[in-house]
């Protein structure tokens, strides 16, 4: 009769990182009230280009909190960090890039405000 060995081999060789519960509701908690003082900023004005730094501030600290804690790359090796960043780095060379020729074409009318375009006349459609 065949006997079976069960030696308690785990695939898991401890590459990973568990973050705690305090860590995660911290987070979270920090996450909240950023949003709060998201939402509190927007009832100050400060002129376009100041609010939207503002919100765009706000936003890289909560994108980061993300990063770092609930998707452990605090915990996780530099390499993993550099890849990260490089792959942000060149999304914001696409965005950059492609925003320096929108001065181009800002004011470009592609139609008389005073007689915009309509969509053409037709049969209305019949149910059934």
């Amino acid at each position: 009769m065949a006997t079976a060995h069960h030696d308690d081999h785990d695939d898991h060789h401890g590459i990973s990182h568990t973050a705690s519960v305090k860590v995660l509701l911290g987070t979270g908690g920090a996450l909240m009230m950023l949003t709060l003082v998201t939402v509190l900023a927007t009832r100050i004005d400060l002129g376009p280009n100041l609010n939207l730094a503002v919100a765009m501030f706000i936003a890289v600290i909560k994108a980061t909190l993300v990063v770092l804690f609930f998707m452990h790359l605090k915990y996780d090796k530099v390499f993993h960090s550099v890849i990260f960043l490089s792959a942000i780095l060149a999304a914001a060379l696409f965005v950059g890039f492609t925003l320096m020729d929108s001065g181009q074409y800002q004011d470009t009318n592609i139609w008389d405000t005073d007689n915009p375009p309509v969509a053409p006349f037709g049969p209305r459609p019949t149910a059934g």
